[in-house]
């Protein structure tokens, strides 16, 4: 890919969070074919400035109207909203031109070509002529060669860094993904993290929201799980995985197991497909040494073993689930 365009960012009195959100909460209201539902309830969130911040979440947490609400398209109930230290209440327009925001629906006029819809988007946002950088943003993604076909010939992946390269024309110094990579491809996949990456570094900040939770534990400093419109954690990545505090003994046997031994049942562990069983323990409760004598006692002959630590599907999982 080539390389990014650089990102103006406002040098004087730089905010130490990017946005902070305080006792945000929104209701929607009882209609006909919908009870009333609380969406949020005072929603405590700090994003630092220049971080790669994981929103994390299942279905109906409550993420998409945080979101909503930071770009202005849902009105919050009760709370405040600041956006690169501005008060959203107070100076709206200037808080949201500090987002760049690339949302799950992909919306653009499909007989628009690359170059014109970025045009259009910069000229949204008051940026003259003279200072639009599209061809260097399409380049930067990968899409200089398309800049003049129709948006409706791209393919799915090229249309979805077009919608990033709509959210980066006016040089935001917050950029929000908004569940970025879904159906894109594994290689349009890595140079869209590539891009955001070359983003970060020249100090954008970027908020991400993801089912792909390899991705969050891979990109993200830090990570906040909301669940039924709550902040359950929010803390550093390598932090929030050590919650789990325990770790899985992976034993390939030397013969073959149709089942779990008696003896081992107690410790409840899970014969996998490829014929290795494996334990999870709790760190300080046991110790791998103590595994290995239970192991020798139920006549489990040890071809080879190993351990797993547990990743961030197993800290989200233990969380949200009831």
């Amino acid at each position: 890919m080539a390389e990014s365009p650089a990102v103006t960012l406002p040098v004087a009195s730089l905010p130490i969070l990017a946005i902070e959100a305080k006792g945000l909460t929104k209701t929607y209201a009882a209609s006909k074919r919908m009870p009333e539902k609380q969406a949020l309830r005072g929603i405590d969130l700090e994003i630092p400035r220049g971080s790669v911040f994981g929103l994390l979440g299942p279905n109906g947490a409550g993420k998409s109207t945080f979101i909503n609400i930071l770009a202005g398209l849902v009105n919050k109930t009760s709370g405040a909203v600041n956006i690169w230290g501005i008060d959203a209440d107070k100076r709206p327009r200037e808080a949201r031109a500090a987002l760049g925001i690339v949302p799950q629906e992909i919306n653009m006029d499909p007989f628009f070509t690359p170059r014109e819809t970025l045009d259009l988007m910069a000229g949204f946002y008051g940026v003259p002529s003279a200072e639009r950088k599209g061809d260097e943003i399409l380049d930067a993604l990968g899409l200089g060669d398309k800049k003049n076909a129709y948006v409706r010939q791209l393919s799915g992946g090229m249309k979805r860094r077009l919608m990033v390269a709509k959210a980066m024309v006016h040089s935001p110094p917050i950029l929000i993904l908004d569940e970025p990579t879904a159906g894109v491809d594994v290689e349009l996949r890595r140079q869209l993290w590539e891009y955001v990456r070359k983003l970060n570094a020249r100090g954008v900040t970027i908020v991400l929201t993801t089912h792909y939770l390899e991705e969050a534990q891979e990109m993200c400093d830090q990570i906040a799980i909301i669940n039924k419109g709550e902040v359950i954690a929010c803390e550093p990545t390598p932090k929030l995985l050590r919650r789990m505090n325990q770790k899985t003994l992976v034993v390939r046997p030397e013969h073959a197991l149709d089942a779990v031994p008696d003896g081992l049942a107690d410790l409840a562990p899970t014969l996998r497909k490829d014929g290795q069983l494996a334990i999870t323990y709790k760190i300080g409760e046991t110790s791998i040494e103590k595994l290995l004598h239970r192991l020798r006692e139920a006549n489990v002959g040890i071809g080879d073993l190993a351990t797993e630590e547990p990743d961030l599907e197993d800290v989200f999982v233990a969380l949200t689930s009831d």
